[in-house]
């Protein structure tokens, strides 16, 4: 069957994978905005909220925000705070620069262009930086986990993120993630292809074989095309 939609995990496949110490992240971020003797024991709270909150996604597929993460960890979050957290994970943010053309390859194809994310981040957030970057004029519809009960590989994670792109058939949708349980395991379950941009910290999932391997993200619309032809 033809393509008529392909959506996108985010961080670590629009967005490349970086390896990222949580902990010295939310230390700069408090250091910012507590006293010295307060850093250390704020910045473990959020740390270990956080952590459980990502637990509770992947052995239980259920979502979470960013008030849910400062609620737990006992924290009242200030807008100077929020701006700092965004200012820190800036550099670690940046698309990916393959995907503005791609994107625009896919949208000339008639392919509708879409993202599903497990993200505490608000929608706001992402399209802040999809903005920034060029690329939130390309995307036809998408699905932060911060705004539905569920996280991949939920099924309703991704038939949610089919409605956002007005797709209804799942064979005829593309998934292309770098977790080959939430993202590829997930995908195929609810019945659409998945593309596996593997990175080496991910956890292999060997259950499921993806129905393509890419390196790079410019090496998706030669599976589109060729799957287009068959």
């Amino acid at each position: 069957m033809a393509v008529s939609a392909v959506i996108f995990d985010w961080g670590g496949t629009l967005t490349p994978w970086h390896d990222i110490e949580l902990g010295e992240m939310w230390r700069r971020i408090c250091a910012a905005h507590h006293d010295p003797d307060e850093v250390e024991a704020v910045a473990a709270a959020l740390l270990d909220a956080e952590l459980e909150l990502w637990r509770r996604g992947r052995d239980e597929h259920r979502s979470a925000t960013l008030d849910d993460l400062f609620a737990l960890a006992g924290v009242e979050p200030t807008e100077a705070l929020l701006a700092t957290q965004f200012e820190v994970w800036t550099p670690h943010t940046i698309i990916d620069p393959a995907a503005p053309a791609l994107l625009q390859g896919l949208r000339e194809r008639g392919i509708k262009v879409g993202v599903l994310s497990n993200t505490m981040w608000s929608r706001e957030w992402h399209e802040r930086i999809f903005a920034r970057d060029g690329v939130l004029d390309l995307l036809d519809g998408a699905v932060y986990s911060s705004e539905i009960p569920w996280t991949k590989p939920h099924a309703e994670a991704f038939r949610a993120a089919m409605d956002a792109v007005g797709a209804d058939d799942p064979a005829g949708c593309v998934f292309v993630g770098d977790r080959p349980y939430d993202d590829i395991h997930g995908a195929k379950s609810a019945g659409l292809r998945g593309v596996l941009v593997p990175n080496s910290t991910v956890p292999a999932y060997d259950s499921v074989r993806p129905d393509a391997t890419i390196d790079r993200l410019d090496g998706l619309l030669a599976h589109i095309d060729r799957w287009a032809a068959a």
